[in-house]
C-alpha cells in the first residue's frame, strides 16, 4: 500500500500533492484514506476483486475455480476459498452457474445481425457461421467449437477441449484464419458469452473480420450450423460410449476431414463434397 509511504515523506517536507502525483493516485484518495485507513487485508482484497473482474471481463464463463487459476498464473496467491469469499461478495458467478429462483436470458448482443437467416454465399470466406457443441465421455465432457463457411459448408476451423471458454471460441477462429486468410469476413454466432467475450471481440477486430449475432427467440437463426452439428451427433457423438475425450476428439477429427469434407456429397452443392466443390468452383473461376 502506498498511502503509508506519502505519511511517512510528508512528515520528511515532500509535499503530498507531488508524492500522489509520482505515485499515480489523487491526493483526495489519499485524504480519504487518512480519514479512514484500511487494512493491509482490505487493500489485498480490493486488488484480487480488481484481478477477478479482469480475468470474468475477459471470459465471462469462468466461475471462482478458473478465477483462481488464472490468479495463480498472474503471481497473485490467493487460495481458493479466499476466491470463492470474495467472488460470492462481489456477484462474480460464472454464466453457467445454476442458482435457485434465478432464470438465465440471453446476454446483449455485441453486434448486429447481420445474415438475417440468409445462409447463402456467391464466394469463399464472405460468411462464416460458428457455434459450441459439447458430448460427455467417461472423462467428463468434451467441447467442440467449430466455423462453418457458407458458401461451401466446410468446416474451415474447429477446437475442442474440456472447459467451454472464450479460448475455445478463439482457438477455433485462429484455426480459421490461419487456412483461409480472410478479409473482412462476416463471422456469425449466437449470443453465447464466448462469443461476446473481450478475447474473442479482439481476435474478430484484429483480424479484420465482423461480428454478427443472432436474435433472442429466433429457432432457426443459425440453424445451417446446427445442421452440422445434428449430422455430427447421428454420424459420430451417438455411435457409442466413449471412454476418453481423446478417443473422441480423434473420431470427431477423422469424421470432419476424411468423412464430411470429401466423401459426404450434399445436394445444395450439386452432389458434390465440400472440397470438390471448393476445387471445381476455383478451377472454373481461374480458366
Amino acid at each position: 500500500m502506498m498511502y503509508p509511504l506519502v505519511q511517512e515523506l510528508a512528515v520528511d517536507g515532500i509535499p503530498v500533492t507531488l508524492t500522489c502525483r509520482v505515485l499515480g493516485f489523487s491526493k483526495q484518495a489519499f485524504y480519504k484514506w487518512q480519514a479512514n485507513p484500511v487494512t493491509d487485508r482490505e487493500w489485498a482484497d480490493a486488488h484480487l476483486i480488481n484481478a477477478a473482474l479482469d480475468i470474468h471481463h475477459d471470459d465471462p464463463a469462468f466461475g471462482y475455480r478458473f478465477i483462481a487459476d488464472q490468479l495463480a498464473e498472474r503471481g497473485i496467491v490467493a487460495s481458493e476459498n479466499r476466491v470463492q469469499r470474495l467472488c460470492r461478495q462481489q456477484q462474480i458467478w460464472s454464466v453457467f452457474a445454476k442458482k435457485r429462483g434465478l432464470s438465465r436470458k440471453a446476454g446483449p448482443p455485441v453486434h448486429d445481425d447481420l445474415v438475417d437467416r440468409e445462409f447463402t454465399a456467391g464466394a469463399a470466406n464472405v460468411t462464416w457461421l460458428t457455434d459450441i457443441t459439447e458430448h460427455p465421455t467417461a472423462e467428463g465432457k468434451l467441447y467442440l467449437c467449430a466455423i462453418k463457411d457458407v458458401w461451401s459448408t466446410r468446416i474451415v476451423g474447429y477446437s475442442m477441449s474440456s472447459r467451454m471458454t472464450a479460448a475455445l471460441a478463439v482457438s477455433a477462429l485462429s484455426n480459421a484464419v490461419a487456412l483461409r486468410s480472410p478479409d473482412g469476413t462476416v463471422v456469425h454466432s449466437d449470443r453465447g458469452s464466448q462469443f461476446r467475450s473481450n478475447a474473442f471481440v479482439t481476435a474478430l477486430t484484429n483480424n479484420g473480420l465482423v461480428g454478427s449475432m443472432g436474435r433472442v427467440g429466433a429457432c432457426g437463426d443459425n440453424a445451417a450450423m446446427e445442421s452440422f452439428f445434428a449430422l455430427l451427433q447421428k454420424n459420430v457423438l451417438d455411435r457409442q460410449r466413449w471412454t476418453s475425450r481423446e478417443e473422441l476428439r480423434v473420431a470427431i477429427v477423422i469424421w470432419i476431414e476424411r468423412t464430411y469434407h470429401r466423401r459426404r456429397r450434399q445436394r445444395g452443392l450439386g452432389r458434390l463434397t465440400p472440397i470438390e466443390f471448393e476445387l471445381l468452383t476455383t478451377t472454373a473461376k481461374a480458366a
